[in-house]
Parts: C-alpha cells; sequence; structure tokens
C-alpha cells in the first residue's frame, strides 16, 4: 500500500520520490509538472510498472537516510542470509563549464557490501499518464524507452540482458545507472557517474554551508531548506507548491489537487522563509520570475498560480488510466483555480520584491523604474481591496470580500510607501501610504463583528479562519493589539484541535475539512510564542516535528486524530513552518560563545 513514507531527490529541474524499500515510485519528466513516467504512487502501489525497483532477493529489512546536508539518499537492503547492498540515489546538480549542470536525469548506483547479494531490477517507465507502458528499444550497453515525443535512455555497467528481462542476478561489484537525456554516454559509466556523485555531493553540502541556520534545529532546518529548494525549476524560477499531484486532504474525500505549479502566495511564502536563512539564490531567480508575471499581466489581473514556464492556462484533467494514492482517484492534472480572483496575489508580488530595493547583496538590485512597474501591481491591489474573490482556500463555488485578501491589499501599499521613502520619492510615499491608512481603516470596521467581539475571516461575516493569525507576520497588528488578542483567544476555541489547527470549521465545496493544515499550526505556534506562551509553543512545535516523515518533511495536511499525513508531498507551505518556528523559537547563538 501506497504511504507518504518517501524520500525527495532532485536537480531543480525534475525531482522524484523513493518509497521505504528504495523503489522510485514518482517522478515526472521533463519537469516536475510533466508527465509522470514513474507514477506507482497513484496507481494504489502496484509493483509491475510505473516505478524502478531494486528488489534484493531474501530481503528482511531498508534502512535509509540522506548523506549529511544533501539530498542524495542511501538505502540498505539487507537479506535473510546476511548480504547487504546500497543503494544510492541523486539527480545531478553541479557547475560544469561554468554553468550549472542539472541533466533531466535519474542516478542510481548499486554497491556490494557483504555476503553474495542477489537482485532484480525492475525499470518499467510509463507514459500518458500510466496510459501505458513505454515501449523500447536497447543496445549492448543500454536501454530507450519513448516516454513521449523524446525517449529517454538507461546507459549502465549492469548487464543489460538482466534488466530487460528483468532476471536476478548476483551483485559482485558496483553497477551505475544513469537514466537521462536519449543520446550516447560519454566515457566510462561508471567513471563518470562516480564523477557526478562526488560532485553532487559537493555542491550540496557547500549550499548547506552558507545557511544561516538557528542554533536549535539545526538538521531539521537544513533539510527543510534543501527540499524547499529543490521545490525550485531554476531554468525559470518558479516554485511549486508541491512535487505531487493528488495526494487527497482526506480519505476518500475527492479534495485532489494538482500542486505542481507556482502559486504566487506559497512561493512567497517559500522565499520568505528561505530569505530568512540567507539563500538569495532561490530569492534572486524567484524575483526574474515575478517581473515576467508582472510584464505578462501589463497592469492588470494576476492569478493566484501559474505553471512553471510561467503560462498563464493550465487546464486541469482527471487520469483516468491511474487510480490514486491508495486507490482514492481521481488523479487530476492541471489546476482550475487559474481562472479562479484571488485578490492576495498583489500582496504576494510586492512583499518578496521590495527586498531587492533594500539588500545590497544581490547582484541585481530593483531600481527606480523597477518600482515604476511595481506601482501597477500595487494598483491592483488598491482596486481589489474591497471586491469579494474566492480567497486564499480557493472557494470553487462562493466569492466574499476576505479579509486576508484585503490584509495582502494593505501590506502591497504599505511596503510600497516604504521603498518610496527609501528611493526619496515623497510624493509617491504619500500617495501610498495614505492608500494603505484607507485601507486600514476599512479592514478596521467591515471585517470586525462588534457582536462576536472579533475580526471575521470575510467583511461583514463571522466565521473565522486561521489566516487571521497573519496580522501579527504583515505587522497590522502587533501581539499586544486588543483586538488581535481578542480574534486569537476566538481562533483558538473555535479551530484549535488539541495540538493541531484547522483553516476553517465551516463547510466548502466538499463539506468540512477533516484534517489539520499544518501551516495553520505553525501559525497557531507563533502566535503563542508571540503572545507569551513560549514553552506551550515549544511543545507543539515538538509535536508537529514528532509527525514528520523519516525523511525529515511534511505534506500539507493531517489527521488530528490519528497523526497521519495526508495530501501532496513534500509541502512547501509545512516546511516554511519548521523553518519560520525553529527560528522564531530557538536559543541564541551567544549561548556557546
Amino acid at each position: 500500500m501506497s504511504s507518504l513514507d518517501l524520500w525527495p531527490i532532485g536537480n531543480c529541474q525534475v525531482s522524484g520520490l523513493i518509497d521505504s524499500e528504495g523503489g522510485l515510485v514518482w517522478g515526472c519528466v521533463p519537469r516536475v509538472d510533466g508527465d509522470p513516467i514513474f507514477c506507482s504512487l497513484l496507481d494504489n502501489g502496484r509493483r509491475d510498472a510505473g516505478e524502478w525497483r531494486m528488489e534484493l532477493e531474501g530481503q528482511v529489512s531498508a534502512e535509509q537516510g540522506y548523506l549529511r546536508n544533501t539530498p542524495i539518499l542511501k538505502t540498505r537492503l539487507t537479506a535473510e542470509d546476511g548480504s547487504v547492498l546500497d543503494i544510492f540515489d541523486f539527480c545531478p546538480r553541479y557547475r560544469r563549464r561554468g554553468r550549472m549542470y542539472r541533466p533531466v536525469a535519474y542516478v542510481r548506483i548499486v554497491r556490494p557490501v557483504s555476503g553474495t547479494p542477489r537482485l532484480k531490477i525492475n525499470l518499467s517507465p510509463m507514459k500518458g499518464y500510466g496510459e501505458e507502458v513505454a515501449p523500447r528499444t536497447n543496445g549492448t550497453n543500454h536501454i530507450r524507452y519513448l516516454v513521449g515525443p523524446q525517449a529517454i535512455r538507461l546507459s549502465t555497467n549492469a548487464p543489460v540482458g538482466y534488466v530487460l528481462e528483468g532476471r536476478t542476478f548476483r551483485v559482485e561489484s558496483d553497477y551505475h545507472f544513469f537514466l537521462g537525456p536519449d543520446e550516447p554516454f560519454g566515457g566510462n559509466v561508471g567513471n563518470e557517474v562516480e564523477a557526478m556523485f562526488e560532485a553532487t555531493d559537493h555542491y550540496w553540502r557547500h549550499w548547506a554551508r552558507g545557511l544561516a541556520t538557528p542554533m536549535d534545529w539545526q538538521a531539521e532546518v537544513i533539510r527543510a531548506a534543501i527540499t524547499l529548494k529543490l521545490c525550485q525549476h531554476e531554468e525559470t524560477g518558479a516554485i511549486v507548491a508541491a512535487m505531487t499531484t493528488s495526494i487527497p486532504e482526506a480519505p476518500n474525500s475527492e479534495r485532489n489537487w494538482d500542486y505542481r505549479f507556482c502559486w504566487i502566495r506559497d512561493a512567497y511564502y517559500t522565499v520568505q522563509a528561505l530569505n530568512g536563512l540567507g539563500a538569495l539564490d532561490v530569492l534572486e531567480k524567484y524575483l526574474a520570475y515575478l517581473r515576467n508575471i508582472v510584464d505578462g499581466a501589463r497592469g492588470g489581473r494576476v492569478q493566484p498560480l501559474y505553471s512553471v514556464m510561467g503560462d498563464p492556462e493550465v487546464p486541469e484533467h482527471v487520469a483516468p488510466a491511474l487510480s490514486g494514492y491508495r486507490g482514492m482517484g481521481p488523479v487530476r492534472y492541471g489546476n482550475a483555480a487559474f481562472t479562479q480572483i484571488q485578490h492576495d496575489a498583489y500582496g504576494q508580488i510586492v512583499l518578496p520584491t521590495v527586498q531587492g530595493f533594500f539588500d545590497s547583496r544581490l547582484f541585481r538590485m530593483a531600481s527606480e523604474e523597477d518600482f515604476r512597474s511595481l506601482e501597477g501591481v500595487g494598483e491592483m491591489a488598491w482596486k481589489s481591496h474591497d471586491q469579494p474573490d474566492a480567497g486564499l482556500w480557493e472557494f470553487r463555488t462562493r466569492e466574499d470580500v476576505h479579509t486576508y485578501s484585503s490584509l495582502m491589499s494593505w501590506a502591497a501599499c504599505d511596503r510600497l510607501a516604504n521603498v518610496a521613502a527609501h528611493l526619496g520619492l515623497e510624493d509617491r510615499t504619500t500617495f501610498w501610504r495614505d492608500r494603505a491608512e484607507t485601507i486600514r481603516e476599512r479592514i478596521e470596521s467591515d471585517a470586525w463583528n462588534d457582536d462576536q467581539g472579533h475580526y471575521a475571516s470575510a467583511f461583514g461575516g463571522s466565521h473565522l479562519d486561521a489566516s487571521l493569525l497573519q496580522m501579527l507576520e504583515l505587522r497590522f497588528h502587533n501581539a499586544g493589539d486588543e483586538r488581535f488578542r481578542d480574534t486569537f483567544a476566538a481562533i483558538e476555541t473555535s479551530l484549535r484541535r488539541g495540538e493541531h489547527m484547522l483553516r476553517y470549521d465551516t463547510e466548502d465545496d466538499f463539506g468540512k475539512p477533516e484534517t489539520a493544515f499544518n501551516i495553520c499550526t505553525f501559525w497557531l505556534i507563533e502566535a503563542l510564542h508571540l503572545l507569551g506562551r513560549t514553552e506551550e509553543a515549544r511543545e507543539l512545535f515538538a509535536t508537529m516535528l514528532s509527525h514528520r516523515t523519516r525523511s525529515g518533511l511534511l505534506s500539507e495536511d493531517l489527521d488530528f486524530e490519528t497523526g497521519e499525513l495526508w495530501g501532496n508531498f513534500p509541502q512547501t507551505y509545512s516546511l516554511v513552518g519548521i523553518i519560520n518556528c525553529a527560528a522564531l523559537l530557538s536559543r541564541p547563538w551567544t549561548v556557546v560563545r
């Protein structure tokens, strides 16, 4: 049966998920939003197709772990006779000839450790979202798989006939597998793959070395940061919300969505968290992506999400050939949310872009010309601050004037005023400051429910949602504000379920939510700390860390009764929560100086 006990690998071009026994069960080409040639994760865990599995004869155990501070996975398989072999999985990434080498390729190394291990290899990529097993041809040292308009090629020093026929054979030396572009493999496969292994290991250890981690929970933060970087499509700078599609938010809920796209909202939170660690390479590339989005909008509406290539249309379809995670279909590809109106996007473009005007470490600092362009986004934020939308929770059948969207419009105007002041543009400073104040007054009057004594999730409403906690993060209120404290108390009473937090508890298009939303629990932890309840916050943070997979990661949702993870994986929102809460709750570095 499929589970989310998965280990991501990747190189910011392609990614894959390895299961608890070393099987590559999810991987898309030529990029994260492409056709999943490895898709058994969403075909009820079938093992005859849609995966790449190394099966040790008589296997009794599997142990896994990443090489320290890298996304290189080591899986050790042990057989009942004591034979042991190791499998190393990675996607090459390193600087070569003056540029980053990140091919559409998966690499596996098999090393015998002890005894006489016997291995069977099942490599069966599929095409057309599970419609058929990819046709193949072969040569002396390679196998070609026609997975779409282009083929991919396995180059190996292992016996090709054994791979083709699925035969079990003795492993007496190291075997190397490079599944990548359909072109002859230059040089000796073993030597070349070993060099890729060393260079990729070196790259990631040095990238992690540059992170400004908190004193406490360093390993947890580094793992979250590496995985967030893997969620960036480096070619364009886009950041996907997750590597998967259609892992349901709750069992048999049909809340199955494709998250392999760039949500402006999710990406904002991701770069915000990585900025705190000093990972400016992710920010710089994402800002370039945003500039292209803004140029394409030409002063008009910005969508909530785009493809990793910046395409505005990602039509939603169902893949009938795939039965779904644990048979819980449908499997969707594309996401109809691109058609929705979600006004918070304007603030989430302005907020990360603002750093470009202040941060001297950036290669390309923003200019006054960039500010003039960004004002167009601010203009849309101003026009939409009191207009109905689908909200950050993407309701498909109703619209309201959502408080969170209005808060983001306020933040856009407020930060534009800060930039204008920095640039010495006094008239624009006054202009944007006045607009921010007007929106603030509107929120204070229309989002506040006098009868119930708290802010509501929508203007004129009475319901609550966890996004109201972001008033602190956005600096709309501070922790001492009486209105915020009253709203927090109401949220805690209404939405908290033990050690976890719902996003809302009212019915939506699919009924009431059945699982906690992990990022909302992290927002609760942040608010508890800022309100002076730090010990409780640390206890809840420890609980959330205990729910991580063995790979140190989280999905989107969690069953607050059983603790089981649900939703797409790995979820950037949730990893952001780990980083932000660790930074807030950690002891200072001065304790060891």
